[in-house]
């Protein structure tokens, strides 16, 4: 199945993705369906992503990363996602919290994280939905007080994804300005082993490696260093993470709509019930055909929001950001949804691997922020609309 990359991409950039392509080949879509029956981790990808340089890609060269960006680390991703093996945590650990950590930490938070970031001996989780706020982050409800030179946390947090295999966990929550009284959200990375912090799984019917869970924090003491970056700057550091989440969750979609729509083709081209097979019809081809198209429109979407990002263009990454989360998305359910008709009864069957994405597809529509969130940023940001809210 062809796609047009080459002239928008670096050759750096198409040997990277052809190396991580055959990297995913190796593992492919029966290593992930196995991993989940037995419910294991994907430890081995992971790992040997990790031992190539993959999962640091977008990580500064001094504290053991790829020295790239956003753009490269999507390539992986959606390269994965395409062989049927996507990682999950590489929109949390990596791209989230190595991001801000880069970006915004200490000089003694960035030793102490990031070189295990990016060689996969680390991994952090990323905590900012709440059961009354969802990702509102003004609504965010956990808040952090002063107790002498400490921080204490109070709050809930759910569906954060591998708290059980994360290291720590990097926490939004809400700090009482001292000039208005206002709370103004803050950053915490708060380890695995804290006292008061405890998590409890979600039973999901949603089945993939990294399973999701609601955390509990009862007066959980931080040191002062767990803070990152500048206390009165945390929106700003929180949006900065945030839209690496965007870009990543867009890979994410457009390598899982990819697995499908490649398998659909590769039956199409091949099942045959009268004399020509069933992708001779039109009301198989286009179908499939109108999936590619907007996967490709998706993926040109994703590669602007992270040029933009990664030029330090804040501002212009947010909004492209948002549409390419947007567009892949939708793009992946239907392509999906289109995989499996195709199939007919075979695409309900475990041998050819697509229905559980059935409801994995969703993933890429409603987390992290839902579609109707979008629409509403679109809304207000791009075409300067009223909010009702």
């Amino acid at each position: 199945m062809s796609t047009a990359r080459t002239a928008l991409e670096t050759e750096e950039h198409q040997a990277l993705r052809a190396a991580v392509a055959a990297l995913g080949k190796r593992y492919g879509r029966d290593y992930m369906t196995t991993v989940i029956r037995e419910g294991k981790h994907t430890d081995e990808l992971w790992a040997e992503a990790a031992k190539l340089g993959y999962l640091g890609v977008n990580l500064p060269e001094e504290y053991g990363g790829g020295g790239g960006g956003m753009a490269e680390l999507s390539i992986v991703l959606e390269e994965l996602g395409a062989a049927g093996s996507p990682l999950l945590m590489m929109i949390v650990s990596p791209a989230i919290c190595g991001t801000v950590i880069a970006r915004f930490g200490t000089e003694e938070q960035k030793r102490t994280w990031l070189p295990g970031l990016a060689d996969g001996s680390l991994t952090m989780a990323f905590g900012i939905t709440e059961p009354d706020a969802g990702s509102n982050s003004h609504r965010i409800t956990t808040t952090a007080r002063r107790d002498g030179d400490d921080w204490v946390l109070t709050g809930r947090k759910v569906f954060v994804s591998g708290v059980d295999i994360a290291d720590a966990t990097l926490i939004v929550g809400r700090t009482e300005d001292a000039r208005s009284g206002k709370l103004k959200p803050c950053l915490f990375i708060v380890p695995r082993d804290a006292p008061g912090f405890g998590r409890s799984q979600i039973d999901m019917e949603l089945h993939a490696p990294e399973k999701q869970f609601e955390l509990v924090l009862d007066d959980v003491r931080l040191p002062a260093d767990a803070l990152v970056g500048d206390e009165d700057a945390g929106l700003l550091q929180l949006f900065a993470g945030l839209n690496p989440e965007r870009i990543m969750t867009a890979a994410f979609g457009i390598g899982m709509g990819r697995f499908a729509l490649g398998r659909a083709v590769e039956y199409a081209r091949t099942r045959q019930v009268w004399k020509d097979p069933i992708g001779a019809h039109q009301a198989i081809a286009h179908p499939l055909a109108t999936a590619h198209i907007d996967l490709e429109l998706s993926r040109l979407m994703m590669q602007k929001a992270a040029r933009l990002y990664d030029e330090g263009d804040d501002i212009g990454a947010g909004e492209a950001a948002n549409m390419a989360k947007y567009a892949a998305g939708e793009a992946c359910v239907k392509a999906v949804d289109q995989a499996v008709h195709t199939l007919g009864g075979n695409g309900l069957t475990r041998e050819y691997g697509l229905a559980s994405l059935i409801t994995a597809s969703r993933v890429a529509r409603i987390a992290p922020v839902s579609r109707e969130m979008i629409l509403n940023y679109v809304s207000h940001q791009s075409l300067g609309l009223p909010k009702s809210y």
